[in-house]
């Protein structure tokens, strides 16, 4: 697609140097790109041939093109990223932004409390996550309540307001799940040991806390204090059970991320997996609608890149299935696994997004079928037909002042169009434009031949046209002894009435329903359909008239002319030279002879 003058002088200053550019329409930013060379990718949009309809849609829509030069292909990739999420072009993919998911933040205060949020200040607190499943930061949250005992109010515990005793113990230290340090009652160390254990297990590290209450519940064994022995072995066997209930890979595998990507035409499938300690502790699955019909790799690589900023992962080591992926993040390692437990934790990954990808789309077929089963319905209830219409039939016919008349019907399965079962049809019986006639020839040939062959009927027949159309139907189908086993209507286009046999009055269907809405869709698809026929007609007789009546020229060397030059009136302004060179000498002198002659004859005598 060619660009006009004043995008061209834009890409002529365009540098060949490593950056991103970017597209504008009249409102703003449509797309963002990154390249290593600038002028050479922009000049592509405009210049390849085989782009698919969403590009070729995104070039069209171009008024103005903008760039930055950076450093490398790695600066290019980041600054792209931060646009795209500033931006949110239009034809760029994008993802949702990540501040509605929760952190849990342990606060920065003597005696920090523990606290589930989505506002991440920067306030010296300690924030885990962001997790993207609630019910998993809620497992998490009542596993630490339950092993640790942590204040909940808001109090200031200074030392001195604590010394003051400003603060009286609440409710939560009667019921066991505080140990009052408001009114002193718990050492600021042993607190803190609990946070500790508290940071570990938010980081994914349970062996630190296990090994913790094991110890102290051996050492109270040893001093026969068997009640604490015996509570702390509960809290210990509740991090057994927690670890247990997480999916466990390999607990050589420590701080990996795991990508993987399933496609179809509309959509990309991704598939996020945090691996800690062993453990996957973090799973996030996103859809992607495809703007420009990217490849894999071009969806994914970007996904990374946002998912681990929302997801703030500092991996060193990041499992893809896609090759040819690429990330500007030195010290990172992309790899596609082929064996061993690397290979078996893609594959658990693998084994999700495809499971995703296939619920979607099952989701996306049923949702289709509910709909087409409510149209069906609904044209059942607005005409009171006796059974669903599963299959509905619309004619129209076509000519030009009568000239070429011609007739077409369309097929409609389950409210969706069936191309195969569409027909063209010659009118043969009739002369002249007669409508009326031609719509019983063409509802006779095609009702005869359906019993003829002991195909199905269809449940409705819809006709273009008015009373008169429509009577013409009923009366070939009655004339067939048809009547009552098909419904049949007749659909006028200047008020969309719809007129049904033996009732004067036309029906009137609300004009916003889906009953309406899919008549009329079918009425449009057979008028295009028999004008598209009736066109090919009258070239077909055009062509004929103009060209192969000539004698001594086929209609093979007639088809050959006008397929190249488009019309009579260009293959006439051909020279001599250039018809021999396309139709040899003998049949070039044929064709200048026969134009000349009408030359002759279309002129005036003058006297």
């Amino acid at each position: 697609m060619a660009a006009n003058a004043q995008l061209q002088e834009q890409i002529r200053q365009l540098p060949h140097q490593p950056g991103i550019y970017k597209f504008f329409d009249d409102e703003g930013i449509i797309y963002v790109g990154k390249a290593i060379d600038i002028r050479k990718r922009v000049s592509s949009y405009f210049t390849k041939q085989d782009h698919n309809k969403k590009t070729q849609q995104l070039v069209r829509n171009i008024r103005r093109i903008e760039f930055t030069i950076v450093d490398s292909e790695s600066d290019a990739f980041l600054l792209e990223n931060n646009l795209i999420k500033q931006h949110q072009p239009k034809y760029n993919i994008l993802l949702k932004d990540g501040k509605t998911y929760p952190y849990l933040c342990i606060t920065n205060e003597r005696f920090p409390r523990l606290l589930p949020t989505r506002n991440k200040l920067n306030d010296g607190s300690r924030y885990y996550g962001p997790y993207a499943n609630l019910t998993a930061m809620n497992i998490v949250l009542e596993l630490i309540r339950a092993l640790y005992p942590l204040r909940t109010c808001t109090y200031n515990l200074t030392p001195e307001n604590v010394a003051a005793g400003k603060f009286k113990v609440c409710l939560e230290y009667h019921l066991g799940n505080c140990k009052g340090p408001c009114e002193g009652h718990q050492e600021e160390e042993t607190y803190n040991q609990y946070i500790l254990q508290i940071r570990n297990i938010l980081s994914g590290n349970l062996t630190v806390p296990k090994a913790y209450f094991r110890e102290r519940m051996m050492a109270a064994a040893q001093d026969q204090q068997y009640e604490l022995a015996h509570s702390l072995k509960q809290k210990l066997d509740r991090l057994d059970d927690f670890q247990a209930k997480s999916t466990v890979v390999n607990a050589t595998l420590s701080n990996i991320d795991v990508f993987s990507i399933a496609s179809n035409e509309k959509s990309a499938f991704i598939t996020y997996l945090k691996v800690m300690s062993g453990s996957i502790i973090l799973t996030q699955s996103i859809e992607v609608q495809k703007k420009l019909d990217e490849t894999d790799v071009e969806i994914l690589t970007p996904m990374i890149m946002q998912m681990r900023t929302e997801f703030e992962s500092q991996s060193r080591e990041i499992l893809v299935n896609t090759e040819g992926l690429e990330l500007p993040l030195p010290g990172v390692t992309v790899v596609v696994p082929q064996i061993g437990d690397k290979r078996k934790l893609l594959e658990l990954s693998i084994k999700n997004v495809l499971y995703l990808r296939k619920e979607k789309e099952s989701m996306n077929d049923r949702s289709k079928d509910v709909n087409e089963v409510r149209i069906m319905e609904g044209i059942k209830r607005d005409l009171r037909l006796t059974e669903l219409p599963k299959h509905i039939e619309c004619f129209d016919n076509s000519n030009f002042q009568g000239d070429n008349p011609v007739a077409a019907m369309v097929c409609f399965r389950n409210a969706k169009p069936s191309k195969r079962d569409y027909r063209h049809y010659h009118i043969k019986t009739v002369v002249g434009p007669n409508d009326f006639d031609s719509m019983y020839e063409v509802v006779t040939r095609r009702y005869r031949r359906l019993v003829d062959e002991g195909a199905s009927l269809p449940q409705l027949i819809i006709v273009d046209g008015g009373k008169g159309q429509l009577s013409m139907a009923v009366k070939a189908i009655k004339d067939l002894n048809l009547w009552g086993q098909m419904a049949i209507i007749g659909i006028a286009k200047r008020l969309e009435e719809i007129y049904v046999p033996n009732d004067p009055l036309p029906l009137y269907i609300d004009k916003k329903s889906e009953s309406l809405r899919l008549f009329q869709r079918m009425r449009d698809e057979v008028h295009r359909f028999g004008i598209t026929f009736h066109r090919s007609r009258r070239d077909a007789a055009t062509l004929k008239t103009e060209l192969t009546d000539v004698k001594g020229l086929g209609p093979v060397t007639a088809d050959k002319l006008l397929s190249k030059f488009k019309s009579v009136k260009k293959i006439r302004e051909l020279t001599e030279a250039q018809l021999i060179g396309e139709v040899g000498k003998a049949k070039a002198r044929i064709l200048l002879d026969y134009f000349s002659q009408q030359e002759t004859t279309a002129s005036p005598s003058v006297e």
